[in-house]
């Protein structure tokens, strides 16, 4: 994603307030359910996201990117090396959640890439997320991604001195830093270039972000 606005950062601070509310309930209380997810979804698909793009064209396009990044992954994944540590990397905000399109926290994930991510997870590929957020909403964004399907197996986030440092240099030094664990990146997913430039990754695979107008 591109340097985020002030704007987007006073947002993510508010998700932070509600995360804390929500982390406060008993461990057994439900997250969002599915049926809620899709009802949401529902509302979304028939409005614009403030002013952007609409849901229901933007699931499409995101469909038609992960209908030719699912293949590949289960070609990869079927043809691992011996011993060969394989993870992908996803950026977050219209990425692997649709932050942008007017849903409550914990904000659903985004079907195409839920669908490619579970199963990589299930057929033992690590999932890494490098985001552009804050870390001080660290607890909060895990807690989405779990809450919605995702196995976290590493979320990077931009610390004080990061935020200053430019968003795809961050970006590709958080790709090396997992590389350096022994992990084979066999694919990188964003939906900017920012996400997705400075190598670091077997493939990559640019969800849409309509010039700008998602984060």
């Amino acid at each position: 994603m591109t340097r985020r606005s002030w704007t987007h950062r006073i947002g993510m601070t508010a998700v932070a307030t509600v995360a804390v509310t929500a982390l406060a309930v008993p461990v057994g209380a439900q997250a969002a359910t599915g049926a809620t997810a899709s009802a949401a979804a529902d509302r979304a698909a028939t409005a614009t996201a403030s002013g952007k793009v609409d849901y229901a064209t933007w699931q499409k396009d995101c469909q038609a990117v992960m209908d030719q990044a699912l293949p590949y992954l289960q070609q990869r994944i079927a043809n691992a090396r011996p011993g060969e540590k394989q993870a992908i990397v996803f950026d977050i905000d219209n990425t692997t959640l649709a932050s942008d399109f007017g849903f409550n926290y914990p904000v659903p994930a985004n079907p195409p890439v839920l669908k490619a991510a579970q199963y990589a997870q299930e057929h033992g590929v690590s999932l890494f997320f490098v985001t552009a957020r804050p870390d001080i909403i660290n607890a909060a964004t895990q807690y989405n991604l779990t809450s919605v399907g995702y196995d976290v197996a590493g979320l990077y986030a931009r610390n004080l001195i990061d935020l200053f440092k430019n968003v795809a240099d961050y970006k590709t030094a958080q790709r090396a830093a997992i590389e350096s664990k022994g992990y084979t990146i066999i694919a990188n997913i964003g939906n900017n270039t920012s996400d997705l430039s400075g190598g670091h990754a077997e493939k990559t695979f640019k969800l849409p972000d309509y010039d700008g107008q998602l984060s």
